[in-house]
């Protein structure tokens, strides 16, 4: 069921039950019904949120751009589907909160006729600045779980002088699978999204690095790699979390990534394979990212699937189209069961984000019964940053929150690790999500407190000056009077001289 793995480049990690036997040999379904409505939300990426274009009764296409990016980390956001505009406003975000975000809502018209966009007769006559343009203008962002726009990451590569760009295809969390099937179905146009990239970052070095678990997608990438001597493939130990940027870093090339520094510090990069697919639409047939293939299981699915689906599509008609059993449903998950979110409910949207959508039964859920911890260190040994989990979960309970910071709380990437082995079930991972969203609000109050401070600090400064200026002025009028007074007196004793003499 489940195993510790032992690896001298490995560190922690754990060993899960996978689940993906169900479809790892089944294609990916692209025949989705399309959708009345799509729901699609303008922050589906990291940074700044995409700023509207069009208007309440526009018309538009497939593919057509909607909202634009603002700033240098930020992704505009296009039609996944012809229609018209019916509203820009609040909707319940893809999110364990559903709180309301800014979306565009979209009535397609059933004729999914795409935006024609220009395409160059050979991209690689472009020029990498012009990779990188169109790839952010096609709203690309990292398709495995990140969301960090893609033509930010190819900008920084160049600046870096990146050596070695490493192709994701680890795909560790339980039951997913659509990048297997993405890299089976698909494998020379994510190769060729791989050249494109590497053209676009000025490298001459990439890897596709793959679970050993995925031998049909191994020997589809190698096949499709093979004229290309720049681009190697190469198969890694099935683990969880080897998607891990650092670890995977790590047991490819050797290297380690610093504490506080970026990987392209070092000379390394890392994309998602779905991302390369992605380039290759996007550069040799002027495509925006408006669809992507999604992993629908659990025990509750009652017809498993890797199915492509529009961006914006509600969770509600997926699970319809896969016959979901929402009785049967204990957790609606969107990701991965590891790092996944639990979604308090199936009306909200997919996004660029959604690798998976998991429909659990009871019988799926680790139990809830909590036991006293029984001095282990399971969490330990499990842990990829090489933390005291424990240590820090203890000071947390009794919010001495510094010291669980200075234990390497920002440090965690909240895989999970820690709690799936815990043998007494204790929340380790949830504790850290508290205690991390606890410590940016606590910082977030802390720099409103500084930034009121110093606006008062300068108002307090501003009225002094005011009423120095204030005081200065008045003596100055005071002595003018007095001034104008004195010759006054002066004037009048003179005249007074004159009319004696």
């Amino acid at each position: 069921m489940m195993s510790l793995f032992k690896n001298p480049r490995i560190r922690g990690g754990v060993h899960p039950e996978a689940r993906k036997e169900n479809l790892s040999d089944e294609k990916i379904v692209t025949q989705f019904p399309l959708p009345k409505t799509l729901y699609i939300p303008l922050q589906q990426h990291v940074g700044k949120p995409a700023e509207p274009l069009i208007r309440v009764g526009d018309k538009v296409l497939k593919g057509q751009l909607l909202a634009y990016s603002q700033g240098l980390v930020s992704a505009p956001v296009h039609a996944p589907s012809s229609g018209i505009i019916l509203d820009v406003n609040d909707y319940p975000a893809p999110h364990p909160s559903a709180l309301p975000i800014r979306m565009i809502v979209l009535e397609t018209d059933g004729l999914d006729e795409w935006f024609t966009s220009p395409v160059p007769e050979d991209p690689f006559q472009l020029t990498p600045e012009d990779i990188s343009l169109r790839v952010g203008a096609a709203g690309i962002v990292g398709l495995g779980g990140a969301t960090f726009p893609t033509a930010v990451k190819l900008n920084m590569g160049r600046e870096n002088q990146i050596d070695t760009l490493i192709i994701n295809g680890s795909e560790c969390e339980p039951y997913l699978s659509c990048d297997d099937r993405l890299m089976q179905e698909r494998a020379e146009q994510i190769i060729d999204g791989v050249r494109l990239m590497l053209h676009g970052m000025e490298s001459d070095h990439a890897v596709v690095a793959i679970e050993d678990n995925k031998p049909q997608a191994f020997y589809a990438m190698q096949s499709a790699a093979k004229p290309y001597p720049l681009i190697e493939v190469r198969q890694i130990p099935t683990q969880y979390p080897m998607g891990w940027d650092r670890q995977l870093i790590k047991y490819v090339t050797g290297k380690e990534v610093p504490v506080g520094c970026r990987s392209s510090e070092i000379g390394v990069t890392i994309h998602n394979v779905g991302t390369a697919h992605a380039v290759h639409k996007a550069i040799r047939h002027g495509q925006a990212l408006v669809s992507r293939v999604v992993t629908i299981s659990g025990g509750a699915v009652g017809r498993p699937m890797n199915v492509e689906v529009p961006l914006g599509t509600l969770i509600s008609e997926v699970f319809n189209f896969c016959a979901v059993d929402l009785e049967q449903t204990a957790r609606i998950v969107m990701g991965g069961p590891m790092m996944g979110d639990s979604l308090p409910h199936t009306g909200l949207p997919t996004v660029k984000a959604t690798s998976g959508l998991l429909a659990l039964t009871q019988h799926e859920l680790k139990s809830s019964d909590v036991q006293p911890c029984i001095r282990c260190a399971g969490c330990v040994s499990v842990c990829p940053a090489g933390l005291r989990p424990l240590d820090m979960a203890n000071n947390i309970r009794v919010n001495q929150l510094d010291a669980a910071v200075d234990l390497g709380l920002k440090d965690c990437i909240s895989c999970g690790c820690c709690s799936y082995i815990c043998p007494s079930n204790i929340p380790l991972v949830q504790y850290f999500k508290y205690a991390s969203g606890e410590v940016i609000a606590r910082q977030q109050a802390q720099h409103k407190s500084e930034q009121t401070k110093r606006l008062m600090d300068d108002r307090n400064a501003r009225m002094e000056r005011i009423a120095k200026q204030q005081e200065e002025d008045e003596k100055a009028r005071i002595a003018a009077k007095a001034e104008r007074e004195r010759l006054k007196a002066e004037q009048a004793a003179q005249a007074e001289q004159e009319s004696l003499a």
